[in-house]
């Protein structure tokens, strides 16, 4: 009886043993089971956490190894970013980069272009001041006085002849005077424009003489009128101006001047000769009456 006692409480004794070992094997196998969960999430975390730090520094590498030298401002803007978080968007930056060399880019063109338009303009006046300044130079004081001396002698004839065209009744007359005003006329501007290129300022309206001769041809009428004016502004005047003319054609020293006397030369001779003409002609200032 003892004996079979003491065998079921060693058969009871063995299974508590074994109870217990397997327990502590569960419970070991049960805590080593989260450990190494806990193990491969830390893994996975250090997984996570090593590919965007590979992903940040290939990012980084990227924007290094793009355009290594042609703005040099976007280096300036990335160089002096050291300390800025990896985590920063890549486009911001280089929108910030190119707000930043294009804004300086556009001041230093702007101010450029306004400089060279200012230095261009001052150029160009400065120019045409001194190409005016060389052309009255050129000009010497006895050519200054052939010029205007043909000037006046135009102004002249063509007062005269603007008289005889409202008071003549005689056609020969009237058409001689058309003829004044027409050439004269053509003289004067050309001698005007020889003027402006040289500088000088002509006169505007008939010297005193002639304002006389004016007055009194004015008080006259009919065939009184056309001898005197045909005296006056068509022989004698013509005449006057002729001999000048030649001797400013020899004289002048300017191109130009000389070319004006020239030119008017043979346009003074044919004036004469009709002038001439009509004062010979049998009744010819009152022919058309």
């Amino acid at each position: 009886m003892t004996k079979n006692v003491l065998k079921g409480l060693l058969a009871i004794s063995t299974v508590a043993a074994m109870m217990s070992v397997f327990g502590a094997q569960a419970q070991t196998a049960t805590s080593t089971a989260p450990d190494a969960a806990s193990q491969s999430g830390n893994a996975g975390q250090q997984a996570g956490s090593s590919a965007p730090g590979s992903a940040s520094q290939g990012g980084s590498m990227g924007q290094q190894g793009s355009s290594p030298a042609p703005d040099q401002s976007g280096q300036g803007a990335s160089m002096g970013q050291p300390g800025s978080s990896p985590a920063q968007d890549p486009a911001s930056q280089g929108a910030s980069m190119g707000q930043q060399g294009s804004s300086g880019t556009s001041g230093s063109t702007g101010t450029t272009s306004s400089e060279q338009m200012s230095g261009s303009s001052q150029g160009a006046s400065a120019t045409a001041a001194g190409a005016t300044s060389a052309g009255a130079a050129k000009l010497s004081k006895s050519d200054e006085k052939i010029l205007k001396g043909m000037a006046q002698a135009n102004i002249d004839e063509i007062e005269a002849g603007k008289l005889a065209q409202t008071k003549s009744q005689n056609d020969e007359v009237k058409k001689f005077a058309q003829q004044m005003i027409d050439d004269h006329t053509k003289a004067l501007n050309e001698a005007q424009q020889v003027a402006q290129e040289k500088g000088v300022t002509l006169p505007t309206g008939p010297d005193a003489k002639h304002k006389k001769a004016v007055a009194s041809l004015e008080k006259l009428s009919g065939e009184a009128f056309d001898k005197a004016y045909m005296k006056n502004a068509g022989l004698n005047d013509h005449r006057m101006v002729l001999a000048q003319l030649q001797r400013d054609e020899k004289n002048a020293k300017d191109a130009d001047v000389k070319g004006l006397a020239t030119k008017m030369t043979p346009v003074v001779e044919q004036h004469l000769k009709a002038a001439e003409q009509i004062s010979a002609s049998k009744g010819g200032a009152t022919a058309g009456k």
